[in-house]
């Protein structure tokens, strides 16, 4: 079930984010597909519609798009492994929204550990899913695009590519994010809050193990063989990355 406003007031004075959104939805329902694209066509985005996985798959390497909605249930290949292949191999960047029946913190959790940016559940309302795909879309375009450098590490966030003394680091999508934060902040601290919101968004886990585990998977492959730590816990608040011992 979709609620959906029948009529949305264009508002004077929109930004390009919101009159010039190109969006792909990657949607088997028709009828759904069909509802969404009306709704944000009307409001100024243009939306192109793949119906199944591979083919979904194809236009987001090929095409450029401000932001992609993603279901999970498709043919020909499920929404988390077109996921993870965008982000692993193809290395697209562009934020992905997921927009799925399913709604367990398990399915949550998967979603934003596969590379999405955000997560909304069916019934949804049109009104708060166009105003999510603004959220990301600014989040997205507000990141300076140059190479990040702390000490030995850099990370290019357009390719997502991250290396140590010219190492490349083999990060999961989710530490890609976490190390991308931390060189942003560095040498300043962030909490854990912070980074449970950029990870889950509003649906953080009930534990902070699923955190703690993204932390020590990333801290491994950065000081895999150094001798000098770069990544340093402040228990009970958050991380840092400093050349120091902080």
């Amino acid at each position: 079930m979709v609620r959906v406003d029948l009529q949305p007031r264009a508002r004077p004075g929109r930004s390009r984010v919101e009159d010039g959104m190109k969006i792909l939805l990657i949607e088997d329902s028709r009828d759904l597909a069909a509802n969404v694209a009306d709704y944000l066509d009307r409001l100024g985005c243009v939306t192109d519609h793949a119906a199944n996985g591979l083919n979904g798959l194809h236009l987001a390497v090929t095409g450029r798009y401000d932001a992609i909605v993603l279901d999970l249930n498709l043919p020909g290949m499920g929404g988390l492994d077109l996921l993870a292949r965008l982000r692993q191999k193809a290395l697209n960047p562009t934020p992905v929204l997921i927009l799925t029946a399913r709604d367990t913190e398990q399915d949550r959790l998967r979603g934003f550990d596969c590379g999405a940016d955000d997560y909304v559940t069916k019934p949804f309302s049109l009104a708060e899913l166009h105003a999510r795909l603004r959220a990301i879309v600014r989040r997205h375009q507000g990141q300076a695009v140059s190479v990040l450098r702390v000490g030995e590490i850099e990370y290019d966030p357009r390719s997502m590519v991250a290396r140590r003394a010219g190492r490349q680091l083999q990060v999961t999508p989710s530490g890609a994010r976490i190390l991308e934060k931390l060189m942003r902040a560095a040498p300043a601290l962030v909490s854990r809050a912070d980074l449970e919101h950029l990870l889950w968004g509003e649906h953080p886990p009930d534990s902070d193990a699923a955190l703690r585990g993204h932390i020590h998977a990333l801290r491994s492959e950065l000081d895999r063989g150094e001798t000098r730590r770069l990544l340093h816990t402040v228990h009970g608040i958050g991380y840092r990355l400093a050349t120091d011992d902080g």
